[in-house]
C-alpha cells in the first residue's frame, strides 16, 4: 500500500503535488474573502439569462449615415442610425440618434425607439382604412389589401411594416426619398388608424348594436 501511494503522487516542476482528478472535481475556487468564485456573477450575466424566453420586441437597423459638422479645428465626423422596433402585433416605434461610432449610434436609436413606441388599430391582418400622411417632404400613401396580397411597399415602409402584424398592405412613397422622413410618415399613418366601429358612418350602427345587446341582457334577466 505504501508503494502504491508513492506511485500515485506526482510532483510538478514547482515542487508541489499534482492533484488527482477525483480530488480536483470536489475543489472550489475561492477569493481572498473566502467566497466561492465558481458561481456566476448575476449582474454580469443578466443579459444572457433569458431562460430561453423569446424577445417581446424585435429591432432592425434601417439606415446608417455618416454625417459631418464643421468646427474650428476642422470637420467632425459622426454616424446617424435609424432603428425600428416592433412586437409583430400592433406596437411599433422608430428612433434616430447620432454617435461617435456605429455601435453607440444604434444603441441610442434603439433606446429612443423603445421610448417612442405607439399602439395602433388593425383590421385583421391589414390596416383599417386608406391614409396618406406627410412628414416634411416625404408623402406616404397606404391602402388596405385583401388577404393573400402581401406587403407591396418600398424599402423603408417594408422594413417598418415587417415588424408589425400587418400581412397585407399596398403603399406608395411620394415626394422626398429621405428615409427618416418616410419612416416618420409611416408612423403617423399607423397612428391615424381608426377602427371600423368608430367611423362616422358606422356610429349609428354601433349604437344600435349596443342598444340591442343591452335589451337582450335585460330580457334574459327578466326571464330568469
Amino acid at each position: 500500500m505504501a508503494e502504491a501511494d508513492k506511485q500515485a503522487k506526482v510532483i510538478n516542476k514547482s515542487g508541489t503535488l499534482k492533484m488527482d482528478d477525483s480530488v480536483a472535481a470536489t475543489k472550489t475556487r475561492q477569493d481572498i474573502n473566502g467566497r466561492n468564485m465558481s458561481r456566476r456573477n448575476p449582474r454580469r450575466n443578466r443579459r444572457n439569462d433569458d431562460n430561453g424566453a423569446p424577445k417581446e420586441f424585435d429591432t432592425i437597423t434601417i439606415n446608417i449615415d455618416r454625417v459631418s459638422r464643421t468646427v474650428k479645428g476642422g470637420r467632425r465626423m459622426r454616424f446617424k442610425a435609424l432603428v425600428a422596433m416592433g412586437n409583430h402585433k400592433n406596437k411599433i416605434g422608430i428612433g434616430v440618434a447620432k454617435g461617435g461610432d456605429v455601435t453607440s449610434a444604434i444603441q441610442k436609436a434603439t433606446a429612443k425607439a423603445k421610448k417612442s413606441m405607439i399602439e395602433f388599430h388593425m383590421d385583421g391582418e391589414t390596416i383599417c382604412h386608406e391614409v396618406e400622411t406627410r412628414a416634411t417632404g416625404a408623402d406616404v400613401l397606404m391602402k388596405p389589401a385583401a388577404p393573400g396580397t402581401g406587403i407591396i411597399a418600398g424599402g423603408v415602409v417594408r422594413s417598418i411594416i415587417g415588424l408589425t402584424g400587418i400581412k397585407n398592405l399596398i403603399s406608395k412613397s411620394l415626394g422626398s426619398t429621405n428615409k427618416v422622413n418616410i419612416a416618420y410618415a409611416v408612423i403617423d399613418g399607423l397612428r391615424e388608424q381608426v377602427p371600423r366601429d368608430e367611423w362616422v358612418g358606422n356610429t349609428g350602427k354601433a349604437n344600435k348594436k349596443a342598444a340591442k345587446e343591452s335589451t337582450t341582457k335585460v330580457e334574459k334577466k327578466e326571464s330568469k
